[in-house]
């Protein structure tokens, strides 16, 4: 590790556990660069839950859904 990261590192590891939660937050999103992709699952989701409020699918629970993927992909 280089000298300036372990710097760094320590003066992170000096922040309030909220801060080093809301750091780590922001250096997740800044990760996620591709915002075309980030736009379309967006968009995916927003169409599945206006979906769900119109009633037009059912919602499956959890345990069944994992159970059917596990069925398919066994493994």
């Amino acid at each position: 590790m280089s000298t300036t990261l372990e710097a760094l590192q320590a003066e992170v590891l000096r922040l309030s556990p909220k801060d080093r939660a809301r750091l780590l937050d922001r250096l997740i999103a800044s990760l996620d660069a591709d915002t075309e992709d980030e736009a379309a699952w967006d968009a995916v989701a927003a169409a599945r839950e206006a979906e769900m409020n119109a009633a037009a699918v059912q919602p499956v629970p959890l345990g069944a859904a994992l159970a059917r993927l596990e069925a398919r992909f066994p493994g």
